[in-house]
């Protein structure tokens, strides 16, 4: 059992940092100051089917402590050197290898103690050899202080008696760390807060989450998490478990509050194991008036995490509003996003997250948000739904483009300001030109992302793009790049080149700033609306993987023959003759929903040269499902183990079905913690980047039938994880 135990009970710390200086005092603050540093070759941060030899060293077992002047080898034209590089002014390391670079350091210990590591601009680091989360999103320049922005991290480590090792991945430029006491073994990290915002005259319970750190060497069950805001106390929340040196966010609800007109409210958190308090934190609730833009709170479906979406509301209120789904760029919060619109009469702005202000950059579990969010919305509120369109600016551009591409049957129009097409156009400017068969693999993975290829979808929205000429942080090409494209094939889109505006614009003294709330745009987005039930005769549409994206109006295509090559369905139902005819290209299964076509009389097909009359659907109100077998045939509906738009791979799909991570513990002592260190580190990723909150468990404890509907990853092999042979007993791969 963990006691609550203060750290000034604990052996205390002597440090040295990769020179020969010892403290003559034990100090609570370790800071990071003389390290080893080797520089990555131009470019190799980015390739995606590099060696990294100082990984491979670590796979291998090869690894030895570098010393300074010893040379890395990249490949056969290109090495680095380690270099010692002391740090600058406040601790920060500012130096031109950090664009892509390895950073080491030891400190010595004269006893065994739990710390806290605090790293700004790594995107990992391995401790004595064991992988952890990074904490990227530094920036030297604004943050000259201990508290940069988008700094979440506060990782429990345990230092052993003697050395300590500390290898960092830096590409952010710059870099800084240090090691402090915890003040408890248990303790609640307000730092990490999602909180909605508290309306003036309305009172409703919303949930809100924040970080428990368990800094102790064992699991922790049996606490609670408690919310106490003006007197009102919550309901006890349960803490799911925890695993040693580890931390989770945690959700609990906040009791519902309506009276007040403060500008915020204080709310007590406290962290108790029965009548036992373990920590107290108080966080602050903004209280806001009805027509601000807010934050709204969720429990989201993927992974049972707490999340958050900004909306300002539409000032006219009592009949169906239009919805603008609006995504952020790249450090912007969402609640900033929202309220860099003026309130419109006739629609609501909402802004999803991504996950986190850099998040997915609105793909993977950022696009999942996204639309979430969207479904979220059009319950919560009293939605047109003939009136949903979608915008953003920057990295919520090119969210813009993707969701676009991949939903075109969402939304009306479309518009994206400085938007970058996808990672090709932007980031790595040319595709190798002989790739390699891992190369290969890798980019078919990539297909849904590559939006010159998905941008045919865009045929059936209004298109408006939005760019600044003098831009020089999304450069004007990408925009004109879309545009060229389009005018082979789209008839309905606008490119506004903004002269001599850059990134972020206003240049009126209207409220809203122009880059984002521009009038044209908005003039555009009223002049479309999106076709309702029974309302689309013609349906063009391609997806590179049905568990993506896969329906458009009345067609879903739910499997191919060859996985992640694009598919490809033209289709048009003529309802005066109740026929569907057309054509399909990389198509296994299509399904057709006669109720979106309007119609429940028998179909007739004749789609590649296959015809068939008086079809109907086996059961009422279900979809009518058509097999490529050589030749088109009614079947029923697939079976649930089958793969099909609901479960179709490729394998990070997995992490959209609230999964739980299981580490082995039938290997030898190396096995054993290589599993608990990975699942760790990959549930730390995810929190991080993701706000995510991921369960780890080991095997011995894992109940499988309270895991119903879940997935699982499980980390080892047949011989290493217990719970293989029930899960995986019959699989080929063991």
């Amino acid at each position: 059992m963990i006691n609550h135990t203060c750290l000034c009970t604990l052996p205390l710390l002597l440090a040295v940092l990769t020179g020969v200086s010892r403290c003559a005092t034990p100090p609570d603050t370790v800071e990071i100051r003389d390290v080893l540093i080797v520089k990555s070759p131009p470019g190799f941060p980015d390739n995606i089917a590099r060696r990294d030899p100082i990984e491979s060293a670590f796979v291998d077992g090869t690894w030895k402590p570098p010393a300074a002047g010893e040379t890395v080898r990249y490949n056969d034209s290109a090495s680095g050197t380690w270099e010692r590089v002391a740090a600058g002014p406040a601790g920060w390391y500012d130096h031109p290898a950090l664009e892509g670079a390895y950073v080491f350091a030891t400190v010595e210990s004269d006893a065994e103690a739990p710390m806290l590591l605090e790293a700004f601009g790594n995107s990992m680091v391995y401790v004595n050899g064991a992988p952890r989360s990074g904490n990227p999103y530094a920036n030297k320049d604004r943050y000259e202080s201990w508290e940069p922005r988008f700094d979440y991290s506060r990782l429990p480590i345990l230092l052993h008696r003697g050395r300590n090792e500390f290898l960092f991945q830096c590409s952010r430029g710059v870099f800084k760390a240090r090691l402090t006491r915890p003040r408890h073994l248990l303790f609640i990290n307000a730092g990490d807060a999602t909180l909605p915002d508290l309306v003036t005259g309305k009172s409703s319970a919303m949930p809100g989450a924040v970080v428990i750190v368990n800094a102790s060497p064992e699991a922790i069950r049996n606490l609670t998490l408690t919310a106490i805001s003006l007197g009102r106390k919550a309901s006890a929340t349960p803490v799911p478990l925890i695993q040693p040196f580890s931390v989770r966010k945690v959700g609990f609800v906040i009791p519902g509050d309506s009276g007040t007109h403060a500008v915020s409210i204080p709310l007590r958190l406290s962290l108790d194991r029965g009548k036992d308090r373990i920590d107290t934190a108080t966080v602050l609730l903004r209280v806001v008036a009805p027509g601000d833009p807010r934050k709204e709170t969720f429990f989201s479906s993927i992974d049972s995490s707490v999340q958050y979406y900004a909306i300002t509301p539409a000032t006219h209120s009592g009949e169906p509003a239009a919805l603008f789904l609006s995504l952020h760029g790249a450090s912007v919060e969402a609640i900033n996003q929202a309220a860099s619109y003026a309130a419109k009469p006739w629609g609501h702005i909402v802004a999803p997250t991504n996950r986190r202000p850099y998040g997915f950059n609105w793909e993977d579990w950022g696009r999942d948000d996204a639309m979430e969010v969207l479904a979220l919305i059009k319950k919560r509120y009293l939605i047109d739904e003939s009136r949903i369109y979608l915008t953003g600016h920057s990295m919520g551009g090119h969210g813009v483009y993707h969701l676009g591409s991949l939903f075109p049957d969402q939304f009306a129009a479309i518009g994206p300001s400085a938007g970058w097409i996808s990672f090709w156009t932007y980031r790595v400017r040319e595709k190798a030109e002989n790739p390699s068969v891992i190369r290969q693999m890798l980019m078919r993975a990539n297909l849904p992302s590559e939006t010159f290829t998905m941008a045919q979808n865009f045929r059936q929205l209004g298109v408006y793009i939005l760019h600044g000429s003098e831009d020089d942080n999304v450069l004007p090409e990408q925009s004109r790049m879309m545009a060229k494209h389009l005018a082979a094939f789209h008839h309905d889109f606008i490119y506004h080149e903004q002269k001599g505006a850059g990134h972020w614009w206003d240049n009126s003294d209207a409220p809203g700033a122009d880059c984002v709330d521009w009038p044209p745009m908005f003039d555009f987005f009223s002049r479309h609306a999106r076709p309702l039930r029974g309302m689309v005769r013609q349906v063009e549409f391609a997806t590179a993987s049905p568990h993506i994206s896969a329906r458009n109006h009345w067609v879903t295509i739910d499997a191919q023959p060859a996985q992640l090559k694009l598919s490809i369905v033209s289709l048009r139902f003529d309802p005066g003759v109740n026929r569907v005819t057309g054509s399909t290209t990389n198509v296994a299964r299509l399904a057709l929903d006669p109720s979106l076509m309007g119609t429940n009389a028998p179909l007739s097909i004749n789609i590649d040269s296959t015809k068939l009359t008086g079809l109907v659907p086996f059961s009422p109100d279900t979809l009518l499902w058509l097999y490529n077998r050589g030749a088109w045939r009614q079947g029923r509906a697939p079976a649930a183990e089958l793969k099909g738009a609901h479960r179709y791979g490729t394998f990070k799909d997995l992490f959209r079905n609230d999964v739980v991570f299981v580490y082995g513990t039938a290997g030898d002592a190396e096995e054993q913690a290589w599993a608990f260190n990975k699942s760790r580190f990959d549930a730390e990723r995810f929190w991080y980047q993701g706000n995510g909150s991921i369960e780890v468990t080991s095997d011995t404890e894992l109940q499988v039938g309270a895991y119903n509907d879940r997935n699982i990853v499980l980390y080892g092999n047949s011989a290493t994880n217990r719970a293989w042979r029930g899960l995986l007993g019959e699989s080929p791969l063991q």
